[in-house]
């Protein structure tokens, strides 16, 4: 057994219990109703851009639903698994891939653009199965096929049986990259732990002011 096979056994266990993890701990949550009084809900609702700022975080990274968190586990960690293997390929023999493909492309130093795209591969792959900077990662993996895409028509043409793979990862790169990681992420985990603290800091506190009523037809003059 090599110890490039060892590395992704232990990796793979790794990836399963971090999924796990993130599975148990990061489960959505109905948020805590906070009692505002009408003199304190102004500031308490803060500007308008923080609050869609954090709306547009909270629908990308904070998405409601079991089944749709799951099955965007799911895609990460499928994606990235598959998608090791062909960074490792590139690594492997940097100049074959400079020379067979990157060439081609008329791109200046293939070398080094060789190992861009398999750096890019493996770090990208990381972190869509982590879910931690996970839009990084799908951007780094779009581009790359997005390379390999244009590389294929470019020296195959609309050949179906070179481009599927491709369009495949490309498809569920550039998906996740416009939906987002879903809650069984790290991105999800720190951002609604963000999220809870600054609700908690921002929560006014209502102190009871006392009233006085009167009966009759004047109050007593204090």
């Amino acid at each position: 057994m090599t110890t490039t096979l060892l590395l992704e056994i232990f990796a793979g266990f790794f990836t399963a219990f971090i999924a796990l993890w993130m599975l148990a701990l990061n489960r959505p949550t109905a948020a805590a109703a906070v009692p505002i009084s009408l003199e304190d809900s102004a500031p308490a609702q803060g500007s308008a851009i923080a609050a869609s700022v954090r709306h547009g975080l909270s629908s990308y990274f904070l998405r409601e639903g079991r089944l749709a968190n799951t099955g965007l586990l799911i895609l990460r960690l499928a994606i990235g698994a598959m998608m090791i293997h062909h960074g490792q390929d590139k690594l492997a023999d940097p100049q074959a891939f400079a020379t067979n493909y990157v060439v081609p492309l008329h791109l200046p130093f293939p070398l080094f653009f060789a190992h861009v795209a398999g750096y890019s591969e493996i770090l990208g792959s990381w972190l869509l199965i982590l879910g931690l900077l996970s839009p990084l990662g799908a951007l780094a993996l779009t581009g790359t096929m997005t390379v390999a895409a244009y590389h294929h028509i470019l020296t195959s043409g609309l050949n179906i049986y070179v481009l599927e793979l491709v369009v495949l990862y490309l498809g569920g790169s550039l998906a996740l990259l416009l939906v987002g990681p879903g809650r069984y992420s790290f991105d999800a985990g720190i951002l609604n732990g963000l999220f809870a603290g600054t609700e908690a800091s921002e929560a006014p506190t209502t102190a009871t002011k006392p009233v006085s009523v009167s009966y009759g037809l004047a109050a007593e003059a204090s």
